[in-house]
């Protein structure tokens, strides 16, 4: 007998409901709060279930919730020594649209539960249940720094709002952001006044500032538009710029205590990721916790769904649509993605002969870094796969089919009738089908 586990958590509790296979409820929906006497509950209820038949198997399902669903799990996990019981965690994604499907118009803690439940009976053969997790620690601290990286950026958006008020001038400096001698500069006179006041022979000590550029910033100063000039503005644009250089400094000394695990653990996937001249320490790191077990992806085209870069194409009508990257899912993983490509457009010469490739075609640039990017990911999919180290003559395609001269490829869907341009069809769809007709005839060997 197989019974079903769903869960729906919330923050502090959880709401669970099992079923068999047949979707017939055995246990009626329960609640539970997050804490150590309701985790021993739920075993109790799970092991006098199984009591009933030794060779009965439960599998649970709990859905992500950006980490309150982490405890039940980890329990779920330790339950696996005594019980016969296995556990995942679905993507809500799937779960939401599944709801959708079953037309569910009221939605509470206990039908989620259920719906949980009933998507892991409809979809078991495709749910990866989860396995003893290597990367862990790294996760949480990936998220640690993504988390920093965030702070700062509202950070940098903050001084720029301040800074166009009290020096709009020097924001000529910044097209791409602060630079650090800006940053320095602003710690030290953080408005126009200040600035206006300063020395050319103070200002040349600073790093990057010559004497010619510590002569235009005191001359866009003394003739600036700021409309703010006093100690409060001073002290928050200061205040700002010290928590931006002590997140920078936080930031670096994890990723250098990330990678310096690493290289003590001696994770072999680490090392043949970075194989790949493109790929640094720290991506592959990124990489890797993005991917978990390469074995959850049977092609490399799961890979890449899974990373939101398959193609999409919609086709309906009279209306074509070209193909565009579908960015399903999470950005963060495509972000590690694409800063690689980026890197290996300029390092590797097998991504710069295929991106040059894709720019001849006409592509645009940003169309050929995603195409680069879809490229970098079934090679890293390879590498995993196969165990090996980056070779860029296996990972060179350039062999491509060339038809026979007078062989056309035709539309399948049409192999019941031939287009027939006399059917009442639109006029865009007329021309196309006289179109067709006559790259037919003209293809016709005489």
């Amino acid at each position: 007998m197989n019974y079903y586990l769903g869960g729906d958590v919330s923050k502090g509790y959880c709401d669970f409901i099992i079923l068999d296979k047949s979707k017939k409820v055995i246990e009626q929906g329960f609640q539970l709060d997050d804490t150590k006497e309701s985790h021993t509950i739920l075993y109790n209820i799970l092991a006098s279930l199984l009591k009933k038949e030794s060779s009965s198997v439960i599998y649970a399902a709990i859905e992500s919730t950006g980490s309150y669903e982490n405890n039940w799990v980890k329990s779920i996990q330790k339950f696996q020594l005594t019980l016969n019981i296995h556990i995942a965690r679905l993507n809500p994604y799937g779960v939401s649209h599944s709801s959708k499907a079953n037309m569910e118009r009221i939605i509470t803690d206990q039908i989620s539960a259920r719906t949980v439940a009933e998507y892991l009976i409809n979809y078991q053969p495709k749910i990866r249940f989860i396995e003893e997790d290597n990367f862990s620690t790294l996760r949480r601290q990936w998220k640690y720094i993504s988390l920093l990286k965030k702070q700062k950026v509202q950070f940098y958006g903050q001084l720029e709002s301040l800074v166009y008020n009290s020096f709009p001038e020097i924001l000529t400096f910044c097209k791409n952001g602060f630079p650090n001698w800006v940053l320095e500069l602003l710690l030290n006179y953080p408005t126009a006044e200040r600035v206006s006041r300063a020395r050319v022979k103070t200002l040349s000590k600073m790093p990057y500032i010559t004497n010619e550029k510590a002569e235009i910033l005191i001359s866009k100063a003394q003739r600036s538009v700021a409309s703010e000039n006093n100690s409060t503005i001073e002290g928050i644009i200061k205040s700002i710029i010290e928590q931006i250089i002590g997140l920078d400094k936080t930031i670096a000394s994890q990723k250098k205590m990330m990678t310096n695990s690493v290289s003590k653990e001696n994770l072999p996937e680490v090392q043949l990721l970075t194989s790949f001249k493109g790929i640094g320490d720290y991506s592959a790191i990124g990489l890797i916790i993005e991917i978990g077990s390469v074995d959850r992806f049977a092609t490399s085209k799961q890979l890449a769904s899974y990373f939101g870069l398959h193609p999409v194409f919609k086709k309906s009508g009279d209306g074509t649509y070209a193909m565009r990257m579908s960015k399903k899912g999470r950005t963060s993983p495509r972000e590690i993605l694409f800063n690689v490509a980026f890197t290996a457009i300029r390092d590797n010469e097998l991504i710069k002969e295929i991106y040059a490739r894709h720019l001849k075609k006409g592509m645009s640039k940003m169309a050929a870094i995603g195409a680069i990017m879809h490229k970098i990911l079934r090679i890293v999919y390879g590498m995993l796969k196969n165990n090996e180290s980056y070779n860029p003559e296996k990972d060179r395609n350039d062999t491509k089919v060339v038809h026979e001269l007078g062989q056309k490829k035709t539309d399948n869907t049409r192999r019941h009738q031939d287009y027939d341009i006399y059917a009442p069809i639109s006029s865009r769809q007329s021309r196309k089908r006289t179109m067709i007709k006559k790259e037919l005839e003209l293809n016709v060997p005489k």
